[in-house]
């Protein structure tokens, strides 16, 4: 077997690897749009707050410190302890919850019946209002995230495939770990979504607000189930990326990663996010493996907007989105 073939599996796998990741923050998108029709832009500033707001609480940060000292001239950072990572994250959790209570009860049941164009903006503000609060509370400096995932070369890969091919894979534990995640999330928000009765008016909700008010859903509760459901989706995301690269306020921007991945995978559709990120993972992979020499490198930052964009053009709903027939 060649070696350009070998060095090719590998880039495959690893495509593989980053394409779950993509799909994490795409399933984010996914949920809130499926169930209230809203695109939501702060999706990849929800996954920024969650990671930062474990590390503030693993670290024991006090939040808003530097605010504190600003105003009362005081010298106050930590509390002295640092919390177990398991108890953070539950704790988290509730942080989120709390989130998507307070966006549902500021933001979202004023704006019932309205455009989708005006629901975005309001995403918008929202993206940019959390980037703002979660520098006050815990800083904008670079955070070092460890949950106690596995991290580094996955030794037995390396040995079998050495064996194999004479030439060991480099396949990283955190990677490994977050496609068992990320399969574990598909599969459970499928079975929410199509057999229990919260899921089948996530639905109703986002046909239709109004329609789903006549028939005695809670709107309120739905959207704050969704939005405390994306947010959990961000926490997993904001983990996996934060102990991968850091927690930084660029993690914000792997949202804009996300936007390809819906385009092929569809709106609307659990499995398409997933696929669609693959798809997106191992496309830019192999492209900056076999065509970056060719055109001077770093196709990896347009690779997968130029293939959205030639789905838009051939197959506008997505892989997986559903096709809208209009009769006149």
């Amino acid at each position: 077997m060649s070696d350009q073939l070998i060095f090719a599996m590998e880039v495959t796998l690893n495509g593989l690897m980053a394409g779950v990741l993509y799909a994490l923050v795409a399933l984010g998108f996914v949920l809130i749009y499926k169930a209230s029709g809203i695109f939501n832009y702060a999706q990849g500033v929800m996954a920024l707050f969650a990671a930062m707001t474990l590390v503030g609480i693993m670290q024991g940060q006090v939040p808003f410190a530097h605010l504190i000292n600003a105003m009362f001239g005081t010298h106050v950072h930590h509390f002295g302890w640092n919390v177990p990572a398991l108890f953070a994250i539950l704790m988290t959790v509730v942080v989120m919850v709390g989130f998507a209570w307070a966006v549902q009860v500021i933001v979202m049941r004023h704006l019932v019946g309205q455009e989708p164009i005006i629901l975005f903006m309001a995403t918008i503000g929202l993206a940019y209002f959390l980037e703002g609060v979660a520098d006050l509370m815990w800083g904008s400096e670079i955070k070092t995230l460890d949950v106690g995932l596995p991290q580094g070369i996955n030794i037995w890969i390396d040995e079998t495939t050495f064996g194999i091919f004479g030439y060991g894979f480099f396949i990283d534990n955190l990677d490994i770990v977050a496609t068992v995640i990320a399969a574990l999330l598909v599969a459970g928000l499928v079975l929410f979504s199509q057999y229990t009765k919260q899921g089948r008016a996530m639905r109703a909700v986002a046909d239709d607000h109004q329609a789903a008010l006549s028939v005695g859903i809670s709107l309120n509760f739905i959207w704050v189930l969704v939005w405390s459901v994306a947010g959990f989706v961000a926490l997993v995301a904001g983990i996996m990326w934060g102990t991968k690269s850091g927690v930084q306020f660029s993690l914000s921007l792997i949202a804009l990663k996300a936007l390809p991945v819906l385009m092929l995978g569809g709106f609307t559709s659990i499995p398409g996010a997933i696929v669609g990120g693959l798809i997106i993972g191992v496309g830019e992979k192999l492209f900056e493996f076999l065509i970056g020499p060719l055109v001077g490198g770093a196709t990896e930052n347009w690779f997968a907007y130029v293939l959205a964009l030639l789905f838009l053009v051939f197959r506008p709903q997505g892989l997986f989105g559903e096709k809208i027939i209009e009769r006149v």
